[in-house]
């Protein structure tokens, strides 16, 4: 149906020509071996849809942002890898059919002891800015009890403004907290007014206190509280320059730092230069086998779904017998297999 436009001379030269196929090294899409050979599910793939096709072909190397340039200046004829398809994408190049269908994933530090995590939690800004919050409310409440009783009770609470301030808040803490030495106490009428309603609000602030740093706690021994991609927002986030998930960071407002590539991004959140990874589950999975030390926890599930797909130049007689391949290739209990042999997974 898509030969109806294109000269069937057209795919014949192709087929006779040795076609440029650029790659990059993804594992365990294309992996390089050490003798310098290629292996990986794209490369396999494109092996079996070359051999189908009756194609001869070249694999070029070359960095991961020279490939859709190259592919739109004619300088390749197919990009074989593990490469998203965008809509941004496919107003420069055009996709075959997918192949493979996955998400972004999350990657956290190993779990470490809940003593350091807890000692982490405690000087987290989230746990400072409820520290700071309820100081504010005892010198807002030590100061409205010294203005009632610094002229008639100036022996307990001082009448410059600094020892007023000061011994004012020191009375709203402990009778907060329900330890009441007994040093200082009101005279007044308003201060008493003030002393009995504060009372009555420090039991239920007690209460939000013991409750908000239970809570910091317990995020702090769940590794920061991250359990998704709703809190990455309160996260420095490593990811990979120029690829989806640096992308989809981006649009989102997350702060993220860009590394070169994957293994260094990772290498930062184990480091704790970074607390979370965001990157292609598959490839995230393949090279956290390779790091040391047990390597990162995965968080379990994707999101901001993709397919991976060849990418030819646009119009491209290559498109059509190309995705046709994928379709029959893919379709078969042999696809299966190859990637049980290079995921793991059925």
């Amino acid at each position: 149906m898509a030969y109806a436009s294109v000269p069937a001379t057209l795919v014949a030269q192709e087929r006779q020509q040795a076609l440029r196929v650029g790659i990059t090294e993804v594992p365990p899409f294309v992996i390089r071996e050490a003798d310098g050979s290629w292996s990986g599910i794209s490369i396999e793939l494109w092996q079996r849809i070359a051999e189908r096709n009756g194609y001869r072909y070249e694999l070029l190397p070359m960095p991961f942002d020279r490939l859709l340039p190259a592919l739109e200046d004619g300088q390749l004829d197919a990009v074989v890898g593990a490469l998203t398809m965008t809509a941004e994408r496919e107003t420069l190049i055009d996709f075959t059919h997918p192949f493979y269908r996955t998400g972004l994933a999350i990657g956290l530090p190993a779990q470490t002891s809940g003593g350091w995590s807890a000692l982490r939690a405690l000087f987290s800004w989230q746990f400072l800015s409820l520290v700071i919050g309820l100081a504010a409310l005892l010198l807002l409440v030590g100061a409205a009890l010294w203005l009632f009783e610094r002229r008639r009770n100036s022996e307990q609470f001082g009448e410059s403004s600094v020892r007023g301030l000061g011994n004012g808040f020191w009375w709203a803490a402990v009778t907060m907290t329900t330890v009441g030495y007994g040093d200082k106490a009101p005279v007044t009428l308003g201060g008493r007014l003030i002393a009995i309603i504060w009372m009555f609000a420090a039991l239920v602030m007690v209460s939000t206190f013991t409750a908000a740093v239970t809570t910091t706690l317990t995020l702090g021994n769940l590794q920061g509280g991250l359990q998704g991609p709703e809190d990455l927002r309160r996260a420095h986030v490593a990811t990979v320059v120029g690829t989806v998930s640096e992308a989809y960071l981006d649009n989102q407002r997350i702060r993220a730092s860009r590394y070169p590539d994957l293994r260094q991004a990772m290498l930062a959140v184990q480091s704790g230069e970074a607390e979370a990874v965001v990157y292609d589950l598959p490839i995230l999975q393949y090279r956290n086998g390779e790091l040391d030390k047990g390597g990162l926890r995965l968080l379990p599930g994707t999101f901001d779904n993709q397919s991976y797909a060849f990418a030819v130049p646009r119009q491209s007689p290559l498109r059509e017998p190309i995705s046709q391949a994928v379709l029959q290739i893919t379709g078969d209990n042999s696809w299966q297999q190859i990637l049980q042999r290079y995921l793991g997974t059925p």
